[in-house]
């Protein structure tokens, strides 16, 4: 039964649908939900709590309204909590338990993106596994007409997704640019009409949800270790949660299901 998750924001709206997929919205429409520290904080909350469900088998984040995803960080806020390097250090600290619940997620994330997806949005949408967009989102990371610094990891991680020379272009220009040109950068997976994205998204993440948990949870940590430059810890960790797949129900199931022609039903177990 779907059902709502208990926050300390009204600003993050989380809820479990019935096809185990986590819903994530960002809940500020009339500052094109430009993230406040609450909601900063609220994302991280959720995150931890679908993290620690196992009716969550997929991640889907999404803003309210229509017009945007995020629109960056809500600037209103910056001259009394982040006006100067200790509150700076402060804000992060909740901001980044927030990204790093996002990074090391061991769930599927997806990222629905309607209108506006600038500044800390898009850095929030790289942290994404996959990213639908509408043809009529907006994508860019303004810090250079702000003043602020860009943190490196998020400078890796965009270098990461679209090359180190539109990473160059995206940061030194500070433009806006459309969805064509995100999909041409390999910024975003897909980009489809506006009308259409919530049924796209939906059918997409219960496809997801449908497959083996486990299988999923080896394929992130594989894929999160190749990137970080294949540590052997990380590796080795990766590498065992590839034989917890070989070892489980899950696969006898699977096997089970393509002798008899049929949908597996996995458990994640």
């Amino acid at each position: 039964m779907s059902r709502t998750v208990e926050l300390a924001t009204n600003r993050i709206l989380a809820r479990i649908d019935d096809h185990a997929t986590g819903w994530l919205t960002f809940n500020q429409p009339e500052r094109h939900n430009a993230l406040s520290l609450d909601m900063w904080q609220g994302m991280g909350d959720a995150f931890a709590a679908f993290e620690d469900d196992d009716d969550v088998r997929v991640i889907v984040m999404r803003g309210a309204g229509g017009k945007a995803f995020v629109s960056g960080a809500d600037i209103s806020e910056f001259d009394s909590k982040r006006s100067n390097a200790q509150q700076k250090q402060e804000y992060g600290a909740i901001a980044g338990r927030a990204t790093k619940a996002l990074a090391t997620c061991s769930k599927p994330v997806i990222a629905l993106i309607e209108g506006y997806c600038i500044g800390g949005g898009l850095a929030t949408a790289l942290g994404a596994d996959i990213r639908i967009a509408t043809n009529k989102s907006t994508f860019g990371i303004p810090a250079g007409r702000l003043g602020l610094g860009y943190e490196y990891a998020s400078v890796a991680k965009l270098s990461h997704v679209v090359g180190p020379s539109n990473a160059r272009h995206i940061l030194l220009s500070a433009e806006l640019f459309g969805a064509e040109q995100a999909l041409d950068y390999g910024l975003i997976h897909q980009m489809v009409d506006h009308d259409n994205i919530d049924e796209i998204v939906t059918n997409y993440s219960r496809n997801v949800a449908a497959n083996a948990p486990l299988t999923l949870r080896a394929v992130k940590a594989s894929l999160a270790a190749f990137e970080r430059g294949g540590r052997p810890d990380e590796i080795a960790a990766a590498e065992a949660l590839v034989a917890d797949c070989f070892d489980s129900e899950d696969y006898k199931e699977g096997r089970r299901a393509f002798r008899d022609k049929r949908t597996p039903d996995f458990t994640g177990r």
